[in-house]
């Protein structure tokens, strides 16, 4: 018994769908046919006893008017009756029954006429066959008529019955198996088709499907949901060599540029101002570390599926207050403008970071000044940083916050980054369940970030 489960759990879907169902058909046949057996056998005993009980009632009736024959002569001669006085002697009978000794005894006489229920008898005392449904109704002046069928005929319609079921029983399984199995493999063929299309997915396939079928059902949505699935692995799959592709390039220029630098103050060093190349090699250096900080700091968003890194309060509006702190000689004047007081649940390391990124780019930008707001609208906090530079067209204003992309302007400046500040304000402002957006400023540009608040 202990093996059963693992023999179980070693079978095939299939297999053990197909023999889930055929118990369960095994268990609701047999049932059936009991119960047809039983109301059968039922409906019979009551036919014979309704064929005893209208016998005797003639013969009551005949009780009744006098008319009493002797011998009492009944339909087809079905039915053997005795007609008794209160006495229990034997007034009357049908031919060929006992006209000495009553059917029935005082006891079960009195029974019978006392419930009026048909019952069994062993008629072979009598020279009746073996086996009689009796019954026994009360006459005129204390009489009992006692009437007796044969039950021969209903035992034999019920073995014909029980032979049928027998042999008939069996063969409905094994059919309505066969069926099930043909149709639990019918079922079960798109699961078959699901499985050698993704055994033909390989590495390089790109745009490699699974087959849905026809049919609007579970697996329908398990290959739609796998499906999609799939587009959402290419598409990080996609983002992810281009940004490999895109880290590549933009290493390429800080590292030509240094081994550019070391390499011409190895070959001249007497004509090399080192102090002037040590700075420069510095600036690049500098312009590394600032990539690799913003590349970790994308991939932890991504590897904590853009969500905080911690969930804590938040005073934005004394994050807001201390930006000219973290700038302290900026290219341009920076204008705080603080509201009330507003909290929000999040990291408050990454959201300074998010805001610092926000104020360079406004602060390259900028003509004469950036301002720095704070605004409680309803159940959203609005941070926002204007500048009265150029701007961005409106058709490049979603595409600035993909990742390493810059606008020509952008990258003619030595100082323009790499393309990753508005990335890393966007993905940090939907982590916080939120988002950024830049709109118009009139001159200028102003970037939003709407966050929840707690």
């Amino acid at each position: 018994m202990a093996d059963a489960p693992r023999w179980w759990r070693r079978r095939g879907l299939r297999a053990r769908l197909a023999l889930t169902s055929a118990s369960a058909l095994t268990i609701a046949l047999v049932a059936l046919a009991w119960l047809f057996g039983y109301t059968v056998r039922r409906s019979a005993i009551a036919t014979l006893d309704a064929s005893a009980r209208h016998s005797a009632d003639d013969v009551v009736t005949l009780i009744d008017a006098n008319r009493l024959p002797d011998p009492i002569l009944t339909t087809g001669g079905a039915t053997t009756i005795q007609v008794l006085d209160r006495t229990g002697r034997i007034r009357a009978a049908t031919p060929g029954s006992d006209r000495l000794v009553p059917l029935l005894d005082d006891r079960d006489l009195a029974s019978a006429r006392h419930d009026r229920r048909a019952r069994f008898l062993d008629g072979r005392a009598y020279g009746l066959p073996d086996l009689l449904r009796v019954v026994a109704l009360p006459a005129r002046d204390g009489q009992t008529v006692v009437a007796a069928t044969s039950y021969e005929q209903v035992r034999d319609n019920l073995a014909t019955v029980v032979r049928t079921l027998v042999i008939g029983t069996p063969v409905l399984l094994i059919l309505l198996g066969a069926a099930g199995w043909l149709i639990i493999g019918g079922a079960l063929r798109p699961i078959t088709e699901l499985r050698r299309g993704a055994e033909e997915i390989t590495g390089t396939a790109r745009s490699r499907r699974l087959p849905v079928p026809e049919a609007h059902d579970e697996v329908h949505d398990l290959a739609v949901t796998l499906n999609d699935m799939l587009g959402r692995l290419e598409r990080a799959e996609a983002r992810q060599r281009a940004l490999v592709s895109d880290t590549a390039h933009e290493l390429r220029s800080p590292v030509a540029s240094i081994r550019a630098q070391l390499e011409v103050a190895l070959d001249h060093p007497d004509r090399q101002h080192w102090p002037a190349t040590a700075a420069g090699v510095l600036a690049d250096t500098l312009r590394l570390a600032r990539l690799a900080d913003d590349l970790l700091v994308l991939a932890r968003l991504d590897e904590r599926g853009a969500r905080p890194a911690v969930r804590e309060p938040v005073d934005l509006d004394a994050l807001v207050r201390s930006a000219s702190d973290r700038h302290p000689a900026p290219r341009v004047p920076i204008e705080l403008r603080g509201g009330d007081p507003v909290t929000v649940a999040g990291d408050a390391t990454g959201l300074t970071r998010m805001l610092d990124n926000l104020i360079d780019n406004a602060t390259r930008h900028a003509a004469t000044g950036v301002r720095v707001g704070l605004e409680h609208a309803g159940a959203w906090a609005e941070v926002s940083v204007t500048d009265d530079g150029p701007g961005i067209p409106p058709a490049d204003r979603e595409r600035v916050f993909a990742r390493f992309t810059r606008l020509d302007e952008g990258r003619s400046r030595d100082e323009g980054g790499a393309g990753l500040g508005l990335a890393i304000v966007r993905e940090t402002a939907r982590a916080h369940g939120g988002d950024a957006y830049l709109e118009d400023a009139v001159p200028g540009l102003r970037a939003v970030v709407r966050l929840p608040v707690r």
